[in-house]
């Protein structure tokens, strides 16, 4: 996952109520039903049971076999009414989209990944794929982002089976892929022009987004420059360095003018990304502080991932390679950086630009009536502040906005994405479940 690690309040006490008004109400057998405000009811065991089926199903990519969890989701959509189709360009990482008309021609987009991280079970106290223990439940996935899709499969039910049409049409993307980049996955979804057949007008992406007592919807994401510089010396018998060259000292001087110089660029913003910036440095104070908040959205933030070079203790590298990773605000032209890092490496004829990727950041006005609309329909399930933030790196959402689809992330889960004995909160199944339920009837009163 390319997204922000998230962590929630302990719900492991004997209460796994939702502190909204309109959150519940007793079902004769006794079963807690999630009332999602202006949507339909929501079963919590139902949530419970979708994310037990999809923690069950091993989805660890690499490898990225995801046949079986596909076939669970459009089973379940198709046998709920939706109309459902595949999308694929790698036979063992299909994609599923899927369609139910509503009461308007507006489409809402409900987007999550099956396929999750590896995982190393031996180090494990709870089984992998799938154990519940008080109100947590365990497996690889349950947080990112199995336990959402989960939430977001159970609210598609229940619209599919209210007593009236859902107030705008309903799509999904439930895609393969996430976690190694996206080309079997959103990449595919977005190429072979699946997006015509969803005709999104807004979507919403089910990656976790709180932080402890902390809720919010991320709006904007950075952009982003991986860079291999490549530098060349000339080799000599360690015991006399100074009859060669060193490479590595070479490429030590050169990322770390890059790294410095980068880094101490100041950001000229967007009056429309001002209030972003603003709300994501106060989300992420209390855990960062308020000056390293500050920087990540002020200032570029450069890291030198790796660096290689030499063969041996005794020899005088003649090459050597690192890799960069520098990430930008959304609005940040990313060509000028560019150009900054090209200036810095002229004044090292022996560095060299072996390889370059980018990507531009993007972000969702504040105004929109789909972060108005997520906005409020959290708010009204957690009963507090939804901050309105960037990510600080950046996932499939950048590729559905630079698509020209308004899109959000909205999830409660953990901090435990990625980690050993990664778990999710019932009450965070049964909130999430609650939100994407209400917000079609939320989103359209905006509309």
């Amino acid at each position: 996952m390319t997204h922000d690690r998230t962590d929630t309040p302990r719900a492991d006490d004997p209460s796994d109520e939702i502190d909204d008004p309109s959150e519940q109400s007793p079902e004769p057998d006794g079963e807690r039903r999630v009332v999602a405000g202006d949507g339909p009811t929501v079963s919590t065991s139902r949530v419970v049971d979708i994310a037990t089926s999809l923690l069950a199903i091993d989805t660890q990519n690499p490898p990225g076999d995801v046949r079986e969890a596909i076939a669970y989701t459009e089973d379940l959509l198709s046998t709920a009414g939706f109309a459902t189709e595949r999308v694929t360009t790698d036979p063992a990482k299909p994609n599923l989209i899927a369609t139910l008309p509503g009461e308007s021609d507006r489409t809402l987009l409900y987007n999550g990944h099956v396929d999750t991280v590896p995982v190393d079970a031996q180090a494990w106290t709870y089984d992998p794929f799938g154990e519940r223990d008080g109100e947590r439940l365990y497996g690889r996935g349950a947080t990112d982002m199995k336990g959402p899709l989960a939430a977001m499969l159970a609210a598609g039910e229940a619209l599919a089976a209210a007593d009236r049409d859902p107030p705008v049409s309903l799509a999904f993307a439930v895609v393969s892929d996430e976690e190694t980049g996206g080309d079997a996955g959103v990449d595919t979804v977005v190429e072979r022009d699946a997006l015509g057949t969803l005709a999104p007008d807004g979507c919403v992406i089910g990656e976790t987004t709180s932080a402890g007592d902390r809720y919010s919807v991320t709006v904007a994401d950075r952009g982003s420059i991986w860079l291999t510089l490549r530098a060349t010396g000339t080799a000599a018998h360690g015991s006399r360095p100074s009859r060669g060259d060193n490479a590595i000292d070479r490429l030590w001087e050169a990322a770390s003018l890059v790294r410095s110089r980068i880094a101490a660029r100041d950001i000229t913003l967007d009056t429309a990304l001002r209030p972003i910036v603003e709300e994501s440095v106060a989300f992420y104070e209390p855990t960062l502080g308020a000056d390293a908040a500050r920087d990540l959205f002020e200032h570029p933030t450069v890291n030198l991932g790796t660096i290689e070079g030499g063969d041996a203790v005794n020899t005088v590298p003649d090459s050597a390679t690192a890799r960069l990773d520098i990430r930008l605000t959304a609005g940040v032209d990313t060509a000028d950086v560019l150009a900054d890092i090209r200036e810095c490496l002229a004044e090292f004829p022996a560095i060299a630009i072996a390889d370059v990727s980018w990507s531009v950041g993007s972000h969702e006005p504040v105004e929109s009536p789909l972060v108005e609309a997520v906005t409020k329909t959290a708010e009204g399930v957690v009963g507090d502040r939804i901050y309105r933030r960037s990510a600080t790196g950046g996932g499939d959402a950048k590729t559905f906005r630079h698509a020209g689809v308004p899109t959000v992330e909205f999830g409660i889960g953990t901090d435990t994405a990625h980690a050993v004995d990664e778990y999710t909160a019932v009450e965070a199944l049964a909130r999430n479940a609650a939100v994407y339920a209400r917000l079609p009837a939320v989103w359209e009163s905006f509309l």
